[in-house]
């Protein structure tokens, strides 16, 4: 028992490290993308259908992906960017891309459910389509945009660990090298345990933050 918690303890370190990673740079990376994607569509507050278009199909293309698949399709960029393609850092990149186009997704959606007629009320006060953006779109999604996030987190998670069977770290890379390969039961269960109760943890934690802001409102 005391040797599975010890070989549980890195692994679930180096997932949080993933997932922590990924998920900022897939913010960094989708949220812009998803707000040009809901104010170009035409409907939004600068309707450009040829690059809404566009964009839409490039994100439609990286959420068809297969992870494992686009992982191995980012390896020259992960060896790149961090000077290898394998270990936990490396794994950063291509979780960061394949959840940057959910991300984007879950932008657009949160920001095309905001009142029109808080945003006809801005415009009609004079504001610009940046001050409407930025203080009227993106406050009023928040909490979607906080449920959105929580399901975005738990996405990488389950990601971080399919990264594991090549290579990638982390709590799926112990379940695949110790639980399957070495017949170890115990460790396959417990990271399936500890995986479980990462997410427990995050959509818990989420849905409370989300549901404060609604009644904060």
């Amino acid at each position: 028992m005391l040797d599975t918690l010890q070989l549980l303890i890195r692994p679930t370190i180096e997932t949080f490290y993933m997932v922590i990673g990924s998920t900022i740079f897939s913010l960094i990376l989708g949220f812009p993308l998803g707000v040009v994607l809901c104010v170009t569509s035409p409907d939004g507050l600068m309707p450009k259908n040829t690059l809404n278009q566009l964009l839409g199909r490039i994100v439609n293309v990286l959420r068809s992906f297969p992870f494992i698949i686009l992982m191995i399709l980012v390896f020259p960029l992960s060896r790149f960017i961090v000077g290898t393609s394998i270990g936990t850092t490396a794994t950063i990149v291509p979780l960061s891309v394949a959840a940057a186009p959910f991300v984007a997704r879950i932008i657009e959606s949160a920001l095309k459910e905001v009142d029109p007629g808080a945003i006809q009320a801005a415009r009609a006060m004079g504001s610009t389509n940046r001050q409407i953006i930025c203080k009227v779109m993106i406050p009023e999604a928040m909490p979607a945009l906080i449920a959105g996030l929580t399901l975005t987190v738990i996405s990488i998670i389950g990601y971080s660990a399919m990264a594991g069977a090549i290579g990638g770290g982390g709590l799926g890379d112990l379940a695949i090298r110790y639980g399957y390969q070495r017949f170890r039961t115990d460790v396959m269960v417990g990271s399936v345990l500890v995986i479980l109760v990462i997410v427990e943890l995050v959509q818990v934690f989420g849905t409370k933050i989300a549901n404060d802001m609604i009644n904060k409102r």
